[in-house]
């Protein structure tokens, strides 16, 4: 079972969706000299092969200091102008797609003490002072090394050196990292509180204090995905050179001459569930949509060739088993693809602008009218998606509740998560642990 939160403590309701691809951060001015400060925040990252920077302070004449994510080694560092890219503030590698992980760095009279989860990870560091000049949350000194992934809770002390209890706590019955409330700490003059509830200043500091300046994010840059309530994603660390993700692992590109699949980065074997991809553009040949089995997804080949793949074909066909037949209407740019998977029925179907093929009804149970396919039993499934490149790069853009792209209606599910363009069947819920837990329990 996957594993639940326990009694509902602080609940983080948001999240900033930074995309290295657009140049996304956050900047601000401050005046600081403190040699005592800590940083904390909580991230969910996209393995890019690049460095990536949480944050860093622009100090002038040449003199800087970041927290950021080396490429390699995927391994957490700490950057000064006077010993680069050096020394590594935690020796494991941060490179899960699917799950939040919180950081805290603390700099106390000039040793930093470094904590991921809240457990410590390393200490005896030799620190760095804030001296006055640009602070940036998403990059390195404004145009180099762009974060690529979520931010939540994001906080920044002046002046106090905070251990990682201040900052979350072990869930008492699941043992899991989980958030605390923030807003009773002492933030000092510099100090800041990002809690992103604001779609329209996301800079916004909850503390009181100067706001942060956006640069390159706006109101679709927030999100629902946090780490109280984590949404699916597509996988990055099926990523390969000539496929890429973006917008948070939400938008998929494929510029390969040959056949490249995706998935979720979470498979389910009961309970109904339900997402919807936008056609950004629709590109290359033979794009299918559907649902597989983990344990077959083979990236280089079509989402409809496996025995455990199941797919729905923008000419209308339907594919499983490397076998099409004839289903519903053709799809194109802009469509919008609605995908309800049902678990306890074994059947799955697909609907096209809202309208679900071949007079699909979801929530006819056992009866599966209209349904695409009869799914195998005993078996997880996640969402995926294939196509290759002829001319056109193909994109899609994924919507497990949280949508990279502008929704003109608004629709959540039973359980009032997500944000969909069409309404959720009755009985159906967006892929996210809350949901998982209610399910599983």
């Amino acid at each position: 079972k996957w594993p639940t939160q326990g009694p509902q403590g602080f609940q983080s309701a948001n999240s900033c969706r930074f995309d290295d691809g657009s140049s996304t951060q956050m900047n601000k001015t401050i005046s600081s000299t403190s040699t005592t400060w800590t940083f904390s925040c909580w991230i969910k990252l996209n393995p890019t092969g690049t460095n990536q920077y949480l944050a860093s302070w622009d100090m002038g004449s040449g003199e800087a200091l970041g927290i950021g994510i080396e490429a390699s080694s995927n391994q957490l560092f700490i950057y000064t102008s006077s010993t680069g890219q050096a020394p590594k503030l935690y020796d494991g590698k941060l490179r899960d797609p699917s799950a939040w992980m919180n950081i805290v760095i603390k700099n106390s009279s000039g040793t930093i003490t470094s904590y991921i989860n809240g457990t410590q990870a390393k200490t005896s560091i030799t620190g760095t002072a804030l001296a006055s000049g640009t602070l940036r949350i998403g990059c390195y000194t404004g145009s180099n090394y762009f974060y690529d992934g979520y931010m939540s809770e994001v906080v920044l002390i002046d002046g106090t050196a905070y251990n990682a209890d201040s900052f979350g706590e072990f869930n008492s019955q699941t043992g899991i990292w989980v958030p605390k409330d923030v807003s009773g700490l002492t933030f000092g003059s510099d100090g800041f509180y990002l809690d992103f509830k604001d779609s329209a200043n996301l800079g916004n500091d909850a503390n009181g204090g100067t706001d942060l300046t956006e640069v390159n994010l706006t109101s679709i840059d927030q999100s629902t995905d946090t780490c109280s309530t984590n949404f699916a994603t597509l996988n990055g660390l099926h990523r390969v050179d000539d496929w890429s993700l973006a917008q948070g692992n939400l938008e998929f590109t494929n510029i390969s001459t040959g056949h490249r699949m995706t998935n979720s980065t979470i498979a389910v074997s009961q309970g109904k569930w339900y997402a919807e991809v936008k056609v950004t553009t629709l590109g290359g040949n033979y794009p299918q949509i559907g649902v597989i089995n983990p344990d077959v997804f083979t990236f280089n080949t079509y989402l409809g060739a496996s025995s455990k793949g199941y797919a729905y074909l923008s000419n209308g066909n339907k594919q499983y088993n490397n076998s099409a037949s004839s289903f519903g209407d053709t799809y194109t740019t802009n469509d919008i693809i609605g995908i309800a998977v049902d678990l306890d029925n074994h059947k799955l179907y697909f609907s096209k602008n809202g309208t679900f093929q071949n007079s699909g009804d979801p929530t006819s149970g056992a009866t599966g009218t209209g349904s695409a396919f009869d799914l195998a039993t005993s078996v997880a499934y996640s969402f995926g998606q294939s196509s290759n490149d002829s001319g056109t790069d193909p994109v899609y853009s994924w919507n497990f509740g949280n949508p990279p792209f502008t929704i003109s209606s608004g629709n959540t599910d039973g359980n009032g998560f997500g944000n969909f363009e069409y309404a959720v069947p009755t009985g159906y819920l967006s892929l996210n642990t809350k949901n998982l837990a209610a399910v599983l329990a």
